[in-house]
This record gives C-alpha cells, structure tokens and sequence, in this order.
C-alpha cells in the first residue's frame, strides 16, 4: 500500500463539535466589535467549549479510543509543528548532552512530588500506538509514538482530590517570545489509555524537531495540546495564576482550552 503524508481530517468527527459551536462561532464570523468587547458575551462564548466538552463525554466512553492505525499508513516524514529546535541555552545543553541531564518535575497538587529521568521514563508501562494528528491548520500526519503511559507515572505522585488539571510546562518559547509554551489536560484525559508521555517516533529515539525528549500524546485532541518539549508538570485546581490564566499558550491568544476530537 503506497504511503501517505498527508490525511484530510473526518469531517464527520468533528459534525458534533461544529454544531455545537456554531452558535458561539457565528457571533464571533460576524465580527461585530461591539459584541467581542462584551464580558457577558465573551463569557458565553468561552463557555460554548465546556458544552462541547460535556457533550463529548455524554455521548463517547470516558475511556473511548482514538482510531489506531496500520503500520503501512505511517507518514514517510511525519511534519513537525511549533516549534522545531528550542533556542535557548538550557535546553541546547541538554540536547548537545543526549538529555542526559534531563529531569522532568512533577509537583502541584500531589502528595509525592518528583523529579524524572529520561531513563526513569523509560522503564515505566508503555504504551507503543499508531494514530493521526489533526493540526488546527488543517493539516494531518499518521505517525507510531512510544512513551511512558501518564496516568501511570501520576499514579506514582499521587494526585490529591483538589487536582482537576495536569499543567505541561515546555522548554520552548514560541516564536522566540518570551513566554515559554504551555499546555493543559484535564484529569479524565491525562488518565486516558492513549495519553502518553513520548520519547519514541516511528521505533527510533524523539527528533528534536518533534519534541525530545518528551512530548505529550493526547490522542483525543487536536494538535495544539500535544505539548512539546515537556519539562515540568504540574498539578492544579484552576489555571488563575499561570500566564494568561487560559490553561494553554494558544488558549491565552483565543484558542478554545477544549480541543477534543
């Protein structure tokens, strides 16, 4: 079977989500200035992704999975997006050094709060899944990624009642700004099966152009969430105090926090 690099996205995954939000997105095609300066208005519309995310969950298993695929549907060259060589001096001294030195933190609204190695990542469950990425541009790519299953490694710090979010903390600043990338899951998806912490794509070692030495796979959502560049998480309650308080870089500039599939 001939290998393809690009897959147009299943217009019919995303019918639900699109009629769901189309009355919020209607009122912001329109343009009407008057209107997106409305708190109470901009208040409804940010509250159109949480209906889209309950309705989600009503209708799908919390534990449903995203479509795997068949080894000979694996892109020849699987498109980085973001970010493809983090440039600061930190993270160029980790990559120089094979990550060697790399630790990724985990801390927030956890009883045991810790520090990995990449090494230490390595030898927890994995899982290996062959499954789709739906950039937000319109673009998709099939690739295999490997990685320590995150609800495991959660397990291990143990979360408190009080934790609702895990927070990724990244090492790259978008667009060489200097606000460094963030991402955020809720804990249904951070607990979800396909939601891994990888260090594999395609049987070999991470390239740094799509994220080494962790990146975050959540199957379910669109590209944006698949954080990169992974350093730290961190548990929460609710996202007041982190950047822009939207739980996510992109969130902070408008995107919807909720990007489920």
């Amino acid at each position: 079977m001939t290998k393809r690099k690009l897959i147009v996205p299943d217009p019919r995954r995303r019918r639900l989500i699109t009629g769901l939000g189309a009355l919020g997105a209607t009122a912001a095609l329109t343009g009407c200035d008057s209107l997106s300066r409305n708190d109470q208005v901009q208040s409804f519309l940010d509250n159109t992704q949480w209906l889209t995310r309950y309705a989600q969950r009503l209708v799908a298993s919390r534990e449903s999975l995203a479509r795997e695929f068949d080894a000979s549907m694996i892109a020849d060259t699987f498109r980085p997006n973001g970010t493809t060589n983090p440039d600061n001096e930190d993270y160029q001294r980790m990559a120089a050094a094979n990550f060697v030195d790399y630790r990724l933190a985990v801390d927030g609204l956890v009883d045991r709060p810790g520090e990995f190695s990449l090494e230490q990542l390595k030898a927890l469950p994995s899982r290996t899944q062959i499954t789709r990425h739906d950039c937000v541009e319109g673009w998709s790519c099939i690739g295999q990624w490997t990685g320590a299953v995150l609800g495991d490694l959660l397990d291990q710090v143990r979360p408190k009642d009080s934790a609702r979010f895990v927070v990724f903390h990244c090492a790259d600043n978008t667009y060489g700004g200097p606000v460094k990338y963030y991402e955020s899951l809720d804990m249904v998806e951070a607990y979800h099966p396909q939601s891994l912490l990888a260090y594999s794509l395609n049987g070999a070692d991470l390239p740094i152009a799509n994220g080494a030495p962790i990146r975050l796979r959540a199957e379910r959502q669109l590209g944006y969430k698949n954080a990169k560049y992974v350093m730290r998480l961190q548990l929460v309650d609710n996202f007041r105090d982190i950047q822009g308080g939207k739980g996510g870089y992109w969130e902070d500039r408008g995107y919807e926090w909720w990007a489920g599939l």
